[in-house]
Protein backbone atom coordinates (compact mmCIF):
# COMPACT_ATOMS: atom_id res chain seq x y z
CA UNK A 1 0.00 0.00 0.00
CA UNK A 2 3.09 2.61 -0.07
CA UNK A 3 1.23 3.61 -3.49
CA UNK A 4 -0.43 6.05 -1.25
CA UNK A 5 2.43 7.89 0.33
CA UNK A 6 3.05 11.38 -0.46
CA UNK A 7 2.82 14.69 -0.30
CA UNK A 8 -0.70 16.08 -1.72
CA UNK A 9 -1.83 19.55 -2.10
CA UNK A 10 -5.39 19.78 -1.04
CA UNK A 11 -8.27 22.30 -0.84
CA UNK A 12 -10.98 22.14 1.73
CA UNK A 13 -14.27 24.13 1.22
CA UNK A 14 -15.28 25.33 4.81
CA UNK A 15 -17.61 27.46 6.19
CA UNK A 16 -14.72 30.09 6.34
CA UNK A 17 -14.04 29.72 2.66
CA UNK A 18 -11.44 27.43 0.60
CA UNK A 19 -8.40 26.85 2.66
CA UNK A 20 -5.43 25.29 1.02
CA UNK A 21 -2.41 23.84 1.68
CA UNK A 22 -0.24 20.41 1.97
CA UNK A 23 -1.08 17.07 3.56
CA UNK A 24 1.89 14.03 3.68
CA UNK A 25 1.12 10.43 4.15
CA UNK A 26 3.18 8.11 5.49
CA UNK A 27 2.06 4.41 5.46
CA UNK A 28 3.58 2.11 7.85
CA UNK A 29 5.41 -0.95 6.97
CA UNK A 30 2.50 -3.50 6.81
CA UNK A 31 0.29 -0.61 4.75
CA UNK A 32 -2.49 -0.46 7.29
CA UNK A 33 -1.79 2.32 8.89
CA UNK A 34 -0.53 5.72 8.40
CA UNK A 35 0.40 9.27 10.33
CA UNK A 36 1.26 12.07 8.66
CA UNK A 37 0.01 16.07 8.72
CA UNK A 38 -1.91 18.57 7.09
CA UNK A 39 -0.46 22.01 6.72
CA UNK A 40 -2.32 25.19 5.39
CA UNK A 41 -3.49 28.59 6.18
CA UNK A 42 -4.81 27.56 9.81
CA UNK A 43 -1.07 25.85 10.81
CA UNK A 44 -0.37 22.40 10.84
CA UNK A 45 -2.54 19.26 12.42
CA UNK A 46 -0.94 15.89 12.95
CA UNK A 47 -2.70 13.46 11.92
CA UNK A 48 -4.20 10.55 14.04
CA UNK A 49 -5.48 6.86 14.32
CA UNK A 50 -4.69 6.86 10.26
CA UNK A 51 -5.93 3.61 9.04
CA UNK A 52 -6.09 2.36 5.18
CA UNK A 53 -8.10 -0.08 3.78
CA UNK A 54 -7.72 -0.71 -0.11
CA UNK A 55 -7.75 3.05 -1.60
CA UNK A 56 -9.77 4.60 1.77
CA UNK A 57 -7.98 6.64 3.83
CA UNK A 58 -9.76 7.43 7.68
CA UNK A 59 -7.88 9.32 10.15
CA UNK A 60 -8.23 12.29 12.95
CA UNK A 61 -7.25 15.57 13.10
CA UNK A 62 -7.14 17.92 16.48
CA UNK A 63 -8.40 21.60 15.20
CA UNK A 64 -7.19 24.22 17.36
CA UNK A 65 -8.43 27.57 15.38
CA UNK A 66 -11.41 28.90 14.99
CA UNK A 67 -12.22 26.60 17.81
CA UNK A 68 -10.79 23.57 19.54
CA UNK A 69 -12.55 20.39 18.32
CA UNK A 70 -11.37 16.82 16.75
CA UNK A 71 -12.15 16.41 12.74
CA UNK A 72 -12.98 13.07 11.50
CA UNK A 73 -11.93 12.51 7.87
CA UNK A 74 -12.46 10.07 5.47
CA UNK A 75 -10.76 10.04 1.79
CA UNK A 76 -10.68 7.64 -1.31
CA UNK A 77 -7.36 8.10 -3.32
CA UNK A 78 -7.40 6.94 -7.26
CA UNK A 79 -4.11 7.53 -9.00
CA UNK A 80 -3.16 10.50 -7.71
CA UNK A 81 -6.00 12.24 -6.74
CA UNK A 82 -7.89 12.00 -3.42
CA UNK A 83 -11.78 12.83 -2.28
CA UNK A 84 -12.96 12.86 0.39
CA UNK A 85 -14.82 14.90 3.60
CA UNK A 86 -13.75 16.43 6.75
CA UNK A 87 -16.45 16.14 9.57
CA UNK A 88 -15.99 19.17 11.22
CA UNK A 89 -19.70 17.88 14.14
CA UNK A 90 -21.45 21.45 14.40
CA UNK A 91 -19.27 22.97 11.41
CA UNK A 92 -20.66 20.11 9.29
CA UNK A 93 -18.87 18.02 6.67
CA UNK A 94 -16.66 19.34 4.28
CA UNK A 95 -15.33 18.69 0.65
CA UNK A 96 -11.62 17.56 0.34
CA UNK A 97 -10.06 17.47 -2.53
CA UNK A 98 -6.06 16.71 -3.13
CA UNK A 99 -3.88 15.97 -6.06
CA UNK A 100 -0.31 13.97 -5.54
CA UNK A 101 3.12 16.30 -6.27
CA UNK A 102 4.90 14.92 -8.88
Amino acid sequence: MSNLAGTYDFTVSTPMGEQSGTMTVNPNDDGTKFDGTLTGTLGTMPISDGTISGNTLTWQMKMNMPLPMTLNCEAIVDGDNVAGSIDAGMMGKMALKATRQS
